[in-house]
């Protein structure tokens, strides 16, 4: 497995991201409720949580998939509105779904630049095939050639291409949801090497998953949601698969206090055992 490297302890950790309160209901499901949550630059943070936590409501709220009925989202310590999609990208914030949204008979390039095509009244090839290795070879990406169609990749290279694409808006805020799903053993490797550069770039990345390995490999902390709603932080330095499970089944409760102060589970977590 993965030796996970975290950031320089001396390196400032400034909040690109923060939910303050945040809350969604569809009908009479309460799907998030007073979500807290703040993200730092070059820091990797694992959302998990048991299926029905609100993960993939979360993620889908600050893609401005669905807008949030209650509570604040700060970046970059303005507060912002994220009504679609768009916006998102615009504001610095890049997801790419467990689907990839990769278009299996077109090549590397004309995927990452889907929608996105370089020149006026033609197609500048040249552009877009050099700009697409240099994202490559920033992720030090093992790609045979960029004119490969994506159906002939494998699963941690197309996830490599998907994630290159959402580079193309240079976000601070990149989100992955199970990155790793479905991937063998090399790729898996391959795919949480490219989650550290990433994290070396000085991105900020959600990685949301429920591979609990891959987590304490490659996270600096853990935020665990619980039926819609905050149940412990935990440093992956310092904490155990054992506290995060308890978090993610309830075996553990956490109040909003020891939430929002984020204490290692080492700590505060002893204390409500």
């Amino acid at each position: 497995m993965t030796v996970r490297t975290t950031r320089a302890e001396a390196r400032p950790r400034t909040p690109v991201l923060t939910l303050e309160g945040v809350s969604k209901h569809f009908g009479g499901v309460q799907a998030l409720a007073d979500i807290n949550l703040t993200v730092f630059e070059g820091e990797v943070l694992a959302l998990v949580g048991d299926n029905g936590a609100g993960k993939s409501t979360l993620v889908k709220t600050l893609a401005g998939v669905h807008r949030p009925d209650g509570g604040r989202i700060t970046f970059d310590g303005e507060p912002v509105t994220i009504p679609d999609p768009a916006a998102a990208r615009r504001i610095g914030i890049a997801t790419v779904y467990q689907d990839l949204a990769l278009c299996d008979n077109l090549d590397v390039v004309q995927n990452l630049f889907l929608g996105e095509e370089l020149g006026v009244g033609r197609l500048d090839e040249v552009a877009m095939e050099t700009r697409s290795w240099q994202l490559l070879r920033e992720l030090s990406a093992k790609i045979p050639s960029v004119r490969t169609p994506v159906a002939a990749l494998s699963g941690g290279q197309r996830q490599t291409i998907a994630i290159a694409r959402s580079l193309l808006g240079a976000p601070k805020v990149i989100i992955l949801d199970e990155p790793t799903a479905a991937l063998g053993v090399a790729q898996t490797e391959e795919v949480l090497k490219l989650i550290q550069r990433l994290r070396e770039r000085g991105h900020a990345v959600i990685v949301i998953s429920h591979n609990m390995a891959d987590v304490m490999a490659v996270s600096d902390r853990i935020a665990v949601l619980r039926l819609g709603r905050n149940n412990g932080e935990f440093d992956a330095r310092t904490t155990t698969v054992e506290d995060v499970i308890a978090a993610i089944t309830g075996g553990r409760q956490f109040t909003t206090d020891q939430v929002m102060t984020a204490e290692p589970a080492g700590e505060a977590g002893q204390e409500n055992r």
